[in-house]
């Protein structure tokens, strides 16, 4: 079996070593080296073109990864960015008061996401899921909050607790998806005192398999939402304008209160809203303040309406599910002829390669392995969070990562057999 050398990444390791000296932990947050393979991944990327990356020292990758998911149709799109650099030099796009855009992005997503009668833009993900959360206990009234998935990084949801008093989220209680029982003990263990569940419609936990909704399970989460006067809050951060034009619920069926919507919306710009139920969302008019100098910057709403315009004329998203469902079949066949461990989950625009626990702990040592040899075939997926299809990947990249995910699988096999 072939062999594949380690990446040249002198550039990025040094790099990192000045950065180490200038930025807590060189970068933050999911962005560390030890969140990849050390070593073998690298740190900075010099750009981006369709589907592909390239890094400081020159390797160009097939990414998987799209940013953690904003790159809906690909890297550097011409139309995107030329709608922007014409808002840029003709109009500009930071000023005292909105430019009209706003007004244009609420009018499509109403047209196009079924709880969306009203939206508040925002410019991160954190920032939409707090100020839904923030207007559902307005309208209700109450405290408290069940949670399913990840909502960013402000007090109330980050995984990670350091700075943070536990009375800034004591009222704040997790249930795990799929688990209807769950949801319901809660709710009668709360009763009257609960103002929202926020929860993602389609699972994607912190390093863990992805997960579709069971029969009845989101059905049901909206039955009791509503049986007990509950806001019900879907963050689609993740699967807005990427599963379909309107979101998880249109896919699914199941309309809530609330919906937040970032990433893939604008293709890389930064852009996030909240939307949902007029008589909620109209908290925000004085009993909830939501503000910041940089919100009405028009340029990411200019990015926003054309890559939709984009998605719809083009039929992006259905391509994409066409590639994914090719992709997935191939990666389903490579992994069936290999005894690895190695489990599939997701859908196609959204998918999951890991590797089942055993006692001995060898899964960690196929998945550096995997994801090693990977990394050194150009392939750049991510070991501990899902991965994504943009328009941009062709059938010869999805093709050739097949491969190389078949031959990873080939390598680990041997290296590390199953007992």
């Amino acid at each position: 079996m072939k062999e594949f050398d380690r990446l040249n990444l002198m550039h990025s390791l040094e790099e990192f070593k000045e950065a180490e000296q200038l930025i807590p932990g060189g970068v933050l947050g999911i962005r560390r080296p030890y969140n990849f393979v050390e070593g073998e991944y690298p740190i900075y990327f010099e750009s981006g073109r369709g589907g592909r990356v390239t890094d400081i020292d020159g390797n160009e990758y097939i990414d998987y990864l799209c940013a953690y998911g904003p790159i809906i149709i690909g890297y550097r799109e011409k139309e995107i960015d030329d709608a922007v650099c014409r808002q840029i030099k003709g109009k500009g796009f930071c000023f005292s008061l909105s430019q009209v855009y706003q007004n244009e992005l609420a009018g499509k997503m109403r047209e196009l996401i079924p709880c969306a009668e009203m939206s508040i833009f925002v410019k991160t993900g954190s920032d939409a899921t707090t100020a839904a959360v923030r207007l559902a206990r307005s309208y209700t009234g109450r405290s408290k909050v069940l949670r399913c998935g990840y909502h960013g990084w402000h007090y109330w949801c980050v995984e990670v607790k350091g700075g943070i008093p536990e009375k800034l989220y004591e009222d704040v209680f997790e249930f795990k998806y799929n688990d209807l029982n769950q949801v319901e003990e809660l709710l009668k263990k709360h009763r009257g005192q609960v103002a929202a569940i926020i929860m993602t419609p389609f699972g994607h936990p912190l390093a863990q398999k992805l997960e579709a909704p069971q029969p009845g399970f989101l059905e049901g989460v909206r039955r009791l939402a509503d049986d007990y006067n509950v806001v019900l809050i879907f963050d689609e951060i993740r699967t807005g304008f990427r599963i379909s034009e309107g979101g998880a619920q249109k896919y699914y069926g199941v309309i809530p209160d609330l919906a937040v919507f970032g990433k893939a919306m604008a293709n890389g710009y930064s852009i996030a809203a909240v939307t949902g139920k007029t008589d909620i969302m109209k908290e925000g008019e004085s009993n909830v303040f939501v503000s910041s100098t940089f919100l009405p910057n028009s340029i990411s709403y200019v990015a926003a309406l054309k890559t939709i315009e984009i998605i719809e004329r083009d039929k992006v998203l259905k391509k994409i599910w066409e590639k994914g469902e090719y992709f997935l079949e191939g990666l389903r066949e490579a992994i069936g002829r290999h005894d690895t461990g190695a489990e599939l989950t997701g859908i196609p625009p959204m998918f999951y390669i890991t590797f089942k626990k055993d006692p001995d702990k060898l899964y960690k040592s196929r998945r550096t392995g995997f994801f090693t040899r990977l990394i050194r075939r150009k392939v750049f997926m991510q070991p501990y969070h899902h991965g994504y299809i943009c328009y941009r990947h062709t059938k010869k990249d999805l093709k050739y990562t097949i491969e190389a995910v078949e031959d990873s699988l080939a390598w680990i096999e041997k290296k590390y057999p199953m007992r």
